[in-house]
């Protein structure tokens, strides 16, 4: 489906087929000489077929499109390198592209899992099922870097790059201020909230997130155009929305930690989540799903630990957090 948003912007629907998300939103700006289109969708032939019906429908030739990437994800950035050409540029935030140097980095990522007590056995499963492996980039690419308040020109639009860390490292929204637009990727979504993950002993991703959408909400923004689901208007209501949101996950976290320390993996299987119908417990949760959920426990630890609202202690090869001898009531305040 290609949605007219704006004169010479649009919206296509690129399918996810199997992911709980459906679709990505690509959005395509037409200029007079030179096309862009901002993210692309799995490497896999729908992903394909809709991206080029899409370019097709709306009369934008391949070969005089380039393309801006949100963030590493394969559902953002997989199809990429299947539709570039001999002048195509790829924009890429620069932070974003050194963590793409020797692909998914798997191994520390899983090194820290089973530190965080995910079970070992569903590990090696997940990788070889996991999207970012399966439709990933055909070839590695050479990126155009840009950082951050870089501008970039398309037709009648002039775009301020925005760096906005925490959903990954090198998340980079587009602002365009005379149409007080923000092309949002996965930093701003209407109707769920981005995942915020951690698998390392380095960074804050949730500190960092929160800074995020502090330095957004200083932007005059009238038009939300996320990566998936509704565009939608009130940018500074949904940062709103979104800070109360992990407000009341750091303060859930610290009353279950009141009854007992845990592993992240423990911790996850404890919080509240808005679990499918078909699935009755964690326990019958996909093992991809419970990934994504200790991750994001993982992420609202590091803030808490760093706060000095829990302890950590590494026993056994296991990571496990409590309160402190004098525990807060509730987190430090995020909203």
């Amino acid at each position: 489906m290609v949605q007219e948003i704006l004169t010479n912007l649009y919206k296509m629907e690129i399918p996810l087929t199997g992911s709980p998300l459906r679709a990505l939103n690509a959005y395509v700006i037409k200029g007079a000489e030179r096309h862009l289109v901002v993210d692309t969708g799995w490497n896999r032939k729908e992903s394909m077929d809709a991206m080029l019906a899409g370019l097709k429908k709306i009369d934008v030739a391949l070969d005089k499109t380039d393309f801006f990437i949100t963030h590493l994800h394969v559902d953002h950035i997989g199809l990429v390198s299947s539709l570039i050409m001999g002048e195509t540029k790829v924009y890429f935030n620069r932070k974003e592209a050194a963590g793409l140097k020797g692909g998914i980095p798997w191994r520390p990522e899983t090194r820290y899992a089973v530190m965080s007590g995910f079970p070992e056995k569903d590990i090696e499963s997940l990788i070889r099922n996991h999207p970012g492996v399966k439709y990933d980039l055909k070839d590695p690419l050479a990126f155009a870097l840009l950082d951050h308040e870089e501008r970039l020109r398309v037709g009648d639009f002039e775009f301020t790059a925005i760096e906005t860390p925490g959903h990954t490292r090198g998340h980079m929204c587009l602002y365009e201020p005379e149409k007080k637009i923000l092309l949002a990727g996965d930093h701003l979504l209407s109707d769920i909230t981005p995942n915020i993950q951690l698998w390392s002993e380095d960074g804050n991703p949730l500190k960092d997130y929160l800074g995020s959408l502090d330095r957004v909400g200083d932007y005059d923004v009238g038009l939300v155009l996320p990566g998936h689901g509704e565009i939608f208007g009130d940018c500074k209501k949904r940062i709103v929305e979104l800070k109360r949101h992990h407000q009341e996950r750091l303060n859930e976290i610290l009353t279950i930690l009141g009854k007992g320390e845990k592993t992240g993996f423990q911790l996850a299987s404890a919080m509240t989540w808005d679990i499918p119908l078909e699935y009755k417990s964690w326990d019958a949760l996909p093992v991809q799903q419970k990934w994504f959920a200790t991750g994001e426990a993982n992420s609202h630890l590091r803030y808490l630990e760093e706060e000095g609202s829990v302890s950590r202690e590494v026993r056994a090869g296991k990571i496990f957090y409590g309160l402190p001898p004098e525990p807060p009531v509730t987190a430090g305040k995020v909203c």
